[in-house]
């Protein structure tokens, strides 16, 4: 598919903000499954560019400035096809590393028995898929019941939650099956279904040896394809999160944000 996407994030404060760090993980990078035919990231002051651990690109600006208001825009164009399987590059996180439980994906005792049955035995595709129909199931899509700081636990205790959630679920379970797994926040393409434009799933590793995951996404119990768009990967969605900061004054916070995609084309488009 041949996708346009535009993602505007803005942010009004109550009294002028006096300092501020903003850490962007908005641009797409070129991997299986999708190319990037143009990509414009907008700030209000150039920012400075690096990779981050995991390999994302992440874009950083500093203001010492006051301001009441603050814009950030990205958009462009990519080709997309089906694929969910991706091959560490040499410098990459070692999966061993994502073992490791964060305080968004901890099970709690109770969540590990109701899941006990599901709990994969193997890192194969069919008992992930599994374990990811089993979290769909348990776990009711339900938008502004939890937010970006709740748990896998308290969403488990909820029953509800939204993609972020069915992927801290997963992580926390996968994890604990001594299965690594990582978290991929991205956009979803889907015109019956605006409100998933902005999305959240997960890779898990299938050959620790070679550095091969397979990307899973648990909101539809199924394998990543050409409607998924990767944006980044991290143990959490605090390493993956596609915008973040700190800053000093402002008060209330308001927070708009709205992101659009759209179908160009049909054609399809050999990636390789």
């Amino acid at each position: 598919m041949h996708l346009k996407i535009r993602h505007r994030t803005e942010y009004r404060y109550e009294t002028p903000v006096r300092y501020s760090i903003q850490e962007l993980r908005l641009t797409p990078p070129q991997t299986a499954g999708q190319k990037i035919e143009r990509w414009k990231l907008g700030t209000p002051i150039k920012a400075s560019n690096s990779l981050d651990a995991f390999g994302n690109l992440c874009n950083i600006f500093v203001q010492e400035s006051p301001y009441t208001s603050m814009m950030i825009e990205a958009e462009g164009e990519i080709y997309t096809q089906d694929a969910y399987e991706f091959i560490d590059t040499p410098k990459a996180v070692s999966p061993f590393y994502l073992l490791q439980q964060t305080h968004l994906t901890e099970p709690t005792p109770e969540m590990l028995s109701f899941f006990e049955k599901h709990l994969p035995k193997k890192n194969t595709t069919e008992a992930v898929l599994k374990l990811a129909s089993a979290v769909q199931d348990t776990i009711a899509y339900r938008p502004g019941e939890t937010n970006f700081a709740t748990t896998a636990a308290q969403s488990f205790a909820l029953k509800s939650g939204v993609c972020q959630d069915h992927a801290h679920v997963m992580l926390g379970l996968c994890r604990a099956s001594g299965i690594p797994a990582r978290y991929v926040s991205g956009y979803f393409f889907a015109e019956e279904s605006p409100n998933l434009a902005s999305h959240a799933w997960i890779d898990f590793c299938s050959d620790i040896e070679h550095g091969i995951w397979q990307s899973v996404d648990i909101t539809h119990a199924c394998l990543v394809d050409a409607r998924h768009i990767r944006l980044a990967i991290g143990r959490d969605y605090y390493s993956a999160a596609p915008v973040k900061g700190v800053r000093s004054g402002g008060g209330g916070e308001e927070l708009s944000a709205s992101i659009s995609i759209q179908q160009i084309t049909y054609e399809p488009l050999s990636l390789s």
